[in-house]
C-alpha cells in the first residue's frame, strides 16, 4: 500500500487497479484499496470466499446469554463463513442459470483467445470491523478452448458508475502485458540477475535495466512500427539487444571486420523473422481451426479492446 499512496501522492492518475492471486488472496490489501476508494479489478485463488446474496447479521445478543460477552454486531452462525468461488461457479443457481458471454480479451503470436465469461454482485468478508464490504462483482471467466478458469473480483459493479463488463475485464486481462515486459527484463536484460547487499542497490540495477528495456522498445519501434505480431518484419526485443551488442563489441574493429559482423547478425535476424512468422502462422492457422471445430468464429466476438481513433 506505501507504494500506492507513494504513486498517487506522485499525480499519477490510474483508473482501476490489477493485480495476481497472491494480493487477491489478501483481505487486508483489499481493505487498503476500499478505504481509499481506488477502483480495482483483481484475480482472486478459487478458494476466495463470498457471499452471493447479503448476509445477515446479529445486532443484539440473545436474552440470558452465559459466559463471555460476544462482539455485537456479528454475522449470523448460519452466515459467518461464505462460499468458495469454485463452488460457487458450479453449484450456485445466480451461475448456473447464466449463458457464458464469448469475449475475445487478447491477441497472442499464437492466434486470439476466447472467454466465456459469467459475473455476478457479491460481497466479501472486510478485516476492519465493518464486517461486510460494498457490492463487489465476482467474475468468471473460462477459456472456451482450453478450459481454464480465472476468477476476478472488483469493487465496481457493471451499470454503476459508467462501468461496463467490458471495462472489467480490459482492466482483469490487461495484465499480462505487464507480465511480458517483466519476462523480457527477466530473460534479455538480466533484471533479475543482481547480487547486492542493499535495497538502493538493487533499485538502482532495476532502473538501470528498465532504461534498457526502453531503450530497445524504442529502437524497435523505430525500425519497425508494425504491432502484427504474425508479421515478418516484426523484430523482438532480443534481436534488437543482439543487434546492439554487436554493434557496442565491434566499434574498435578494423572497418572491413566491422561490417562483416554486422552482415552477419543481419542475416541471423532475417532468418529468426523469417522463421518465427512462419511459426506464428502455423500457430494462428491451428488455432482458428480449433475454433472452428466447435463453432467460434474469434473475428466475430466483441473485443475486450478500445477501438483506436
Amino acid at each position: 500500500m506505501q507504494l500506492i499512496d507513494q504513486s498517487i501522492a506522485d499525480g499519477i492518475v490510474v483508473k482501476a487497479w490489477t493485480f495476481d492471486e497472491n494480493y487477491g488472496r489478501d483481505g487486508h490489501f483489499l481493505d487498503g484499496l476500499d478505504e481509499r476508494r481506488l477502483a480495482f479489478v483483481g484475480e482472486v485463488p478459487p478458494q476466495f470466499h463470498v457471499w452471493i446474496g447479503k448476509p445477515k447479521s446479529q445486532q443484539k445478543p440473545a436474552r440470558n446469554t452465559v459466559g463471555r460477552q460476544k462482539n455485537y454486531p456479528r454475522l449470523s452462525k448460519r452466515n459467518r463463513v461464505g462460499k468458495e468461488v469454485r463452488n460457487l461457479h458450479v453449484y450456485s443457481p445466480a451461475f448456473r442459470q447464466q449463458t457464458p458471454q464469448r469475449y475475445r480479451v487478447r491477441d497472442s503470436h499464437k492466434g486470439p483467445e476466447v472467454w466465456g465469461v459469467q459475473w455476478h454482485t457479491c460481497y466479501r468478508k472486510t478485516h476492519d470491523g465493518k464486517l461486510l464490504s460494498r457490492a463487489c462483482t465476482l467474475i468468471v471467466a473460462i477459456n472456451v478452448r482450453t478450459g481454464e478458469v480465472k476468477f476476478f473480483i472488483s469493487n465496481r459493479v457493471p451499470g454503476q458508475g459508467g462501468w461496463t463488463v467490458r471495462d472489467l475485464l480490459r482492466i482483469a486481462f490487461g495484465r499480462w502485458k505487464v507480465e511480458a515486459c517483466f519476462r523480457e527484463a527477466k530473460e534479455e536484460l538480466g533484471w533479475d540477475h543482481f547480487e547486492c547487499r542493499g535495497w538502493i542497490s538493487v533499485h538502482r540495477h532495476l532502473i538501470v535495466t528498465i532504461l534498457a528495456q526502453l531503450f530497445c522498445a524504442r529502437v524497435r519501434h523505430q525500425l519497425c512500427p508494425s504491432e502484427i505480431v504474425s508479421d515478418a518484419q516484426r523484430l523482438t526485443l532480443e534481436q534488437v539487444r543482439r543487434a546492439t551488442d554487436v554493434v557496442l563489441t565491434s566499434l574498435d574493429l578494423p572497418p572491413r571486420l566491422r561490417l562483416q559482423r554486422h552482415e552477419t547478425e543481419r542475416s541471423r535476424i532475417q532468418y529468426h523473422q523469417t522463421r518465427n512468422a512462419t511459426a506464428s502462422t502455423s500457430h494462428r492457422k491451428r488455432c482458428y481451426d480449433e475454433y472452428s471445430a466447435i463453432g467460434i468464429d474469434p473475428d466475430r466476438i466483441k473485443s475486450v479492446e478500445e477501438k483506436l481513433p
